[in-house]
């Protein structure tokens, strides 16, 4: 009975003992085996595992890919157009036990503090080296990786594989919207006002050439004219002078009547003239033949 007494308790104690070196390490998880707070074995297969009762402790970590929101800051592009971008990163602890010596205690709170200042500081950097146009155009894509591939140097010594970085945001400071609109405005007003140039340049080269093109057709028309028209002349003087030469008294007869027509028009017409005058020659003869 004695020993009955004294057995159990010390099964207790060794069963205890026994559980209490015993533990777990599950597959989504990294252990780590501390002996007086320095890593004395680190277990990063999935399944049963041993420690020294009282003596160690185990630490476990995440082994799944992890996520941090990066804080919103503010970033200055080349062309100096203020943006306020808002990203965030994926990463994974690689080496849990530079982890552990890199960020102690702390664990992942810490880590995530120290792994957002460096992201903030190589977005601000990759960022600052471009435009505002490659920000938000198709190349955002190569400066996100440009971005993770700075951060991954520097998450190395957190025992941290940063896998991605991605910017979900790149908007105007609130308080520089209303400048930036009048600034485009000013770009498009600019703009519209060189389209207006450029039309109104085009427009005078138009009419410069249709007026050229008038005065030549005008020009070509008179000429043909004048050309036409001296040739009819002469054709009509021909005419003339072959009527003169068959019947030089009738020729004159008709001259004298086409000076009377163009002489005498309308009923008020009055002429002063000398008796003798050769004008009315024929109207002077009762025959009608000149003297």
């Amino acid at each position: 009975m004695r020993k009955t007494t004294f057995l159990i308790p010390i099964l207790v104690i060794a069963a205890v003992i026994g559980l209490s070196s015993m533990f777990i390490v599950d597959e989504r998880q990294k252990a780590l085996v501390l002996q007086f707070g320095r890593v004395a074995a680190v277990k990063e297969e999935p399944g049963l595992a041993f420690k020294i009762p009282l003596i160690q402790e185990v630490v476990r970590y995440d082994d799944r890919i992890l996520s941090i929101d990066v804080q919103p800051l503010e970033v200055t592009p080349l062309d100096d157009r203020r943006l306020v971008v808002d990203a965030f990163s994926r990463y994974r602890i690689t080496d849990v036990e530079q982890f552990r010596q890199a960020v102690g205690v702390g664990g992942i709170a810490t880590a995530e503090n120290r792994l957002d200042s460096i992201l903030r500081a190589e977005t601000r950097a990759v960022l600052g080296s471009v435009s505002s146009k490659d920000i938000l155009s198709s190349d955002r894509a190569a400066l996100m990786l440009r971005i993770r591939n700075a951060a991954i140097a520097e998450a190395r010594a957190l025992g941290v594989e940063v896998i991605d970085v991605r910017l979900k945001a790149t908007d105007l400071p609130t308080q520089n919207l209303e400048a930036t609109f009048d600034r485009m405005r000013a770009e498009r007003e600019r703009e519209a006002t060189d389209e207006r140039a450029r039309g109104n340049e085009a427009a005078q080269r138009v009419r410069a050439q249709a007026d050229r093109t008038v005065v030549e057709l005008v020009s070509d028309a008179k000429r043909e004219a004048e050309i036409i028209r001296g040739e009819a002349d002469a054709e009509r003087n021909l005419i003339f002078a072959e009527a003169y030469g068959a019947d030089p008294e009738f020729f004159e007869f008709y001259r004298s009547l086409t000076a009377y027509g163009r002489a005498i028009q309308g009923g008020n017409s009055s002429m002063v003239l000398s008796p003798d005058s050769d004008f009315f020659n024929y109207l002077k003869s009762p025959d009608g033949a000149g003297q």
